[in-house]
């Protein structure tokens, strides 16, 4: 439980990070689109792996689907970063 909170507050850091140190703004839907494909082929690996492991078709779909999920909430949290991170970086600079 920890480290999932750990996880995502290095997501969103790292975001505030990207989008304070890139100069201009970022193109967010782009990230976000990006974010989309590697979550369904992360999810479709892990779902794999499970499977084979377990043999059993529902762990695939369920790990599919849990990876998935979770890589969009990291997604959207970097993101969020990068939002702010560009408004420090324009408060900041004009200072």
């Amino acid at each position: 439980m920890i480290l999932g909170r750990l996880v995502l507050i290095l997501a969103f850091i790292i975001g505030l990070i990207y989008g304070y140190v890139k100069p201009g703004k970022e193109q967010r839907w782009e990230l976000f689109k990006k974010g989309i494909m590697y979550g369904i082929i992360l999810g479709v690996i892990f779902g794999l792996i499970g499977f084979f492991v377990s043999g059993r078709p529902l762990l695939f779909v369920a790990g599919t689907i849990g990876i998935f999920i979770d890589v969009i909430i990291l997604v959207i949290l970097f993101i969020v970063g990068t939002f702010i991170g560009d408004v420090l970086e324009a408060k900041i600079k004009k200072a």
